[in-house]
C-alpha cells in the first residue's frame, strides 16, 4: 500500500518532513528508548509498543517489537499505530521508509545537543502528541541552564572496546560532557564516534568517564586501560538519554564524576 500524502499544514518532524496528524494520536509505537520514556511519563495511555531496549520506566507493560536497528515492521503495521517515533541516529532510514510506504505516519527526531533535545521534545509533545509541555521538561530546562564548571577537564568517554570507540564531535553525549565541564580530547577528529588505538585512548587525558551502556564498563572491565588516570564509572542513561532523565542527569553525573577513583585506590 502506498503512503498517503500528508494534509496541507501538517506538522513537520525534526528533519522537516510533513507528518500526517489530523488528530492527536491515540496509538503510538516508539522505536527510541528516550522517546518511549518521554511518552510513558507524559501520556502513557497512547503507548502501545516499544523496542526491547526501552527499559524505562521499569514497569512499562507494552508489546515489544524487537530492537532499534531491526524492528518488526510487519508487526508494527499490524498494530495500526497513529504514529511511530524514530530518531535519525538510532533507527534505520529503510525502516522509516517501509513504515511510511505502509501508510504509517512517522515522526523522526534529530538531537545532537541539550538545547536541541529541549526544542525537539517540546515539539514532539505539543505538535505531534497534542499535549502540553510536561513538567519534567520544564525542570530539565532549568537544571541545564546553569553554566559549566571551569576550568574544563580533558576527558575521554569510551562507548565500546575491542576495538575502542569514543565519543567525538557533534554528539548529544559530547554536549552533556561540555556542560559538565569536560573537554573531550578526541572531539577534533572527523568521526562522531572515532575508533582509537589503546595509546590514542589515553593520550592527553586527565579523566576517563566509563558509562554502563552501550558497553557495560565496570570496576573490573575498563579502568585497567587507564593507568595513572582517574576513572569515573557513570550511569549511561544519564549520559546518553534525552527524555525525562534529563531532569536528574546533571546531579547524578556531577556526583559520579566527583567520586572518580584515583589509580590503585
Amino acid at each position: 500500500m502506498a503512503g498517503k500524502s500528508p494534509a496541507a499544514g501538517s506538522p513537520r518532524d525534526d528533519l522537516g518532513t510533513p507528518v500526517d496528524l489530523r488528530t492527536p494520536p491515540r496509538r503510538v509505537v516508539s522505536l527510541v528508548p528516550s522517546l518511549t520514556e518521554a511518552v510513558a511519563r507524559t501520556c502513557p495511555e497512547v503507548l502501545v509498543a516499544a523496542t526491547q531496549w526501552c527499559t524505562h520506566p521499569a514497569d512499562l507493560a507494552v508489546e515489544r517489537v524487537r530492537g532499534t536497528k531491526n524492528p518488526d515492521v510487519r508487526r508494527i503495521v499490524e498494530l495500526a499505530p497513529d504514529l511511530v517515533l524514530c530518531n535519525k541516529e538510532e533507527n534505520r532510514r529503510l525502516d522509516v521508509e517501509r513504515l511510511r510506504a505502509a501508510g504509517i505516519p512517522v515522526w523522526v527526531t534529530e538531537i545532537e545537543t541539550v538545547d536541541e533535545a529541549m526544542a525537539s521534545l517540546t515539539r514532539l509533545c505539543v505538535e505531534a502528541l497534542g499535549v502540553d509541555s510536561p513538567a519534567w521538561l520544564t525542570e530539565a530546562r532549568s537544571v541545564w541552564a546553569a553554566p559549566p564548571p571551569e576550568p574544563a577537564r580533558a576527558a575521554v568517554i569510551p562507548v565500546w572496546r575491542d576495538p575502542w570507540m569514543v565519543v567525538g564531535r557533534n554528539t548529544f553525549t559530547g554536549d552533556i560532557a561540555r556542560r559538565l565541564g569536560l573537554r573531550l580530547v578526541h572531539a577534533d577528529r572527523p568521526d562522531r564516534y572515532p575508533h582509537v588505538t589503546p595509546a590514542e585512548l589515553i593520550e592527553g587525558v586527565d579523566l576517563a568517564v566509563l558509562p554502563d551502556e552501550p558497553y557495560v564498563f565496570t570496576e573490573t572491565d575498563g579502568p585497567e586501560a587507564f593507568p595513572d588516570i582517574p576513572v569515573a564509572l557513570v550511569e549511561g542513561r544519564a549520559l546518553t538519554w534525552y527524555g525525562p532523565s534529563l531532569a536528574t542527569a546533571r546531579d547524578t553525573l556531577t556526583a559520579q564524576l566527583a567520586r572518580a577513583a584515583q589509580p590503585n585506590s
